[in-house]
């Protein structure tokens, strides 16, 4: 999920896939032009990207800028057949590379199911002892 126009409310959100994440951890995304945010990118860069895999119970929050190119090499470099979907060919004036470079993030990692964190939380709230529901943390890229 991207997150832009991150200093107003709500906040603009989309489901977005990477097209690449490049050696130095930038990633890579195609966007309409047209779209809210490119236009919220040109006003303020900062954006946020939030990545969830809810079956092994991860999450990544991370916050960065983001520019916007319209390279016709890195166009024709990631474009593929499922982007017609949302382009006219590779050629389509509307079509974008965000390229999102990342400064700060937070991981959660809960090695148990739901029902066994929800009982783990519950035991905590009831007796006020620490238990152990997982990994979480901070990073600055």
């Amino acid at each position: 999920m991207m997150l832009t126009n991150l200093g107003s409310k709500p906040v603009d959100s989309i489901p977005m896939t990477p097209k690449r994440i490049n050696d130095n951890g930038s990633i890579l995304f195609f966007s309409k032009s047209t779209s809210d945010h490119n236009k919220n990118i040109e006003k303020d860069a900062d954006t946020q990207l939030i990545f969830s895999d809810v079956k092994s119970k991860e999450f990544l929050s991370v916050y960065g800028s983001t520019s916007i190119s319209k390279d016709p090499i890195l166009i024709e470099e990631l474009y593929g057949n499922l982007d017609n979907n949302w382009f006219d060919g590779k050629d389509d004036p509307t079509i974008t590379v965000l390229t999102f470079t990342p400064e700060q993030a937070q991981y959660w990692d809960t090695k148990t199911n739901s029902i066994v964190t929800l009982a783990k939380l519950a035991y905590t709230a009831i007796t006020g002892d620490e238990t152990e529901i997982g990994t979480s943390g901070s990073l600055k890229l």
